[in-house]
């Protein structure tokens, strides 16, 4: 027997001395720490269990092991991988296979295996149980009310959490293994008879092609191998996502969720502009609360988009604007450009939100003191920066933490740096140029086939008025035909359940006597 390759698979070998010698090669035993192979006999058949130290559970091994050391000779002599399976391995995730890459696989990601003198067979037992935290509510996506459970780094725990709230027997669930040196998992999740076969179909394909050694980014790698023409465009084409209950309410429309195993962030395909801008708090509170939340928070990504680029317009051309609003603009430029300075702006507004990120809880505050009142403050007082730029740069940054999804924020920004550098060359007609090169781009995007503007682009109005509007729950009664749903009706009987309008029986009062 030679090495495996991923060409030809090698079988298991009646011969117990092969079978190890190619396991003890191919897994690193002696070379690896983690990699162990204990030694055992089974009906006095010698036997071999390889494992990874750390994720094989000890106490359901321990009682394997001691109901197999009861086991006399003659218990295996006819097919016996038929009556380990059957009636001495007392557990549930069990499975024969004769090829031994499925085995080194399986022993790679957790499970062990058990090797058996005289037969051509091994026996994979899922015993492995991955270090993991406990589901918390994730930090970017925080709601005041809801649920705080949130995806970890484990995908059957991530499962698990979508198939607690989606109980329908039509949920699928597909395992995929993606790397040929990584090997991870990833799992296409979908309601069957809900989202577009065709779309299902593509991701899968998409995932099944992938060639590469492993993933090292987990699901932003998943991403870049499967979203079609995604290489430099800023924009998302997926949305991405840590709340199981968001998760969820995408399956229900007809979206297609991809869990990659080590990443607390689920995909959720296709997504387009608009999906990125709503977010679950606004249906954790009333309907007018939601769509006064939802009003102001596109008033903030508005504001993140065009507030600088306007400034900076009506500064460097005041004849612009009507007298009622001349105080827009500094009365003094100083010795350093309007245009260097906000980009000296938005540079120290970035480099803070890194060191953010890198700084050490108990001393974030502090760092945000530092950047606000020595860095803002000294700059203004030596002529770096005149006090405005701070000001309408602070208030595009707090629009870009408006945004519920990271990745639409980076993507504004760099959209604000486009148009202030087309209205600092070209002024008022720049940037209503950028601004329509911008919308032209957009308009041609699509995500798996979906338009990325819509329902703007092309109109729909009922789509629109959803966007809008965050509309009640009883009104919610279908699917938009964007997505191609196999099923378009969410609510049966009207706006109203059934049960709700059924009139209540008559309470008869009887006078006392």
């Amino acid at each position: 027997m030679g090495k495996i390759s991923e060409k030809q698979s090698v079988l298991v070998n009646k011969k117990y001395e092969e079978n190890i010698k190619i396991l003890d090669r191919e897994l690193g035993i002696e070379k690896s720490f983690d990699a162990i192979r204990r030694d055992i006999s089974i009906a006095g058949k010698k036997a071999s269990l390889y494992f990874l130290d750390g994720f094989a559970k000890d106490d359901i091994m321990l009682h394997l092991m001691e109901r197999w050391s009861f086991l006399q000779k003659g218990d295996l002599a006819v097919d016996p991988i038929g009556k380990l399976l059957d009636l001495h391995i007392a557990y549930i995730e069990t499975e024969a296979t004769d090829q031994l890459d499925e085995i080194i696989s399986a022993v790679l990601s957790g499970s062990v295996a058990l090797i058996l003198e005289g037969v051509d067979q091994g026996i994979i037992i899922d015993v492995r149980e991955y270090p993991a935290r406990g589901p918390e509510e994730p930090d970017i996506e925080r709601v005041s009310r809801g649920s705080r459970d949130g995806f970890v780094e484990t995908i059957v725990f991530n499962t698990a959490l979508i198939r607690r709230r989606i109980r329908d027997p039509k949920l699928r669930m597909e395992m995929f293994t993606v790397g040929r040196r990584s090997k991870t998992d990833v799992v296409v999740s979908y309601i069957e008879d809900i989202a577009n076969p065709e779309l299902v179909d593509s991701i899968k394909e998409n995932l099944q092609v992938i060639n590469i050694d492993g993933l090292p980014m987990a699901e932003k790698s998943i991403e870049e191998l499967i979203v079609p023409g995604n290489i430099w465009n800023p924009f998302p084409k997926v949305r991405y996502t840590e709340r199981p209950d968001v998760a969820a309410v995408h399956l229900l429309e007809g979206h297609v969720v991809v869990i990659v195993d080590t990443s607390p962030s689920v995909i959720i395909a296709p997504t387009t502009y608009f999906h990125h801008v709503q977010h679950a708090e606004e249906y954790r509170q009333s309907p007018a609360t939601g769509l006064y939340l939802r009003w102001v928070r596109f008033f903030g990504i508005i504001a993140s988009l065009f507030i600088l680029p306007l400034w900076y317009l009506f500064a460097a051309n005041p004849e612009l604007l009507p007298k009622s609003l001349k105080f827009i603009g500094p009365e003094e430029i100083g010795n350093v450009p309007l245009l260097i300075q906000i980009v000296l702006a938005e540079i120290g507004i970035d480099l803070i939100r890194m060191a953010a990120i890198h700084t050490p809880s108990p001393l974030a505050t502090a760092l945000g003191l530092i950047a606000a009142f020595l860095v803002g403050d000294i700059a203004i007082e030596v002529g770096l920066l005149t006090p405005e730029i701070i000001l309408y740069a602070a208030l595009a940054a707090v629009g870009t933490f408006a945004t519920p999804s990271f990745e639409l924020g980076l993507a504004n920004r760099f959209i604000r740096f486009v148009l202030i550098f087309f209205t600092a060359l070209l002024g008022g007609i720049g940037f209503l140029g950028g601004l329509a090169l911008v919308i032209i781009f957009l308009g041609f995007m699509k995500s798996f086939g979906v338009p990325y503007l819509w329902p703007l682009i092309p109109f729909n109005w009922m789509g629109l008025k959803s966007i809008i509007i965050r509309s009640p729950v009883p009104v919610q009664n279908i699917r938009f035909g964007i997505l191609k749903p196999k099923d378009s009706t969410r609510q049966r009987g009207g706006t109203i359940p059934a049960p709700a309008r059924k009139q209540r029986p008559k309470i008869k009062w009887h006078k006392k006597r």
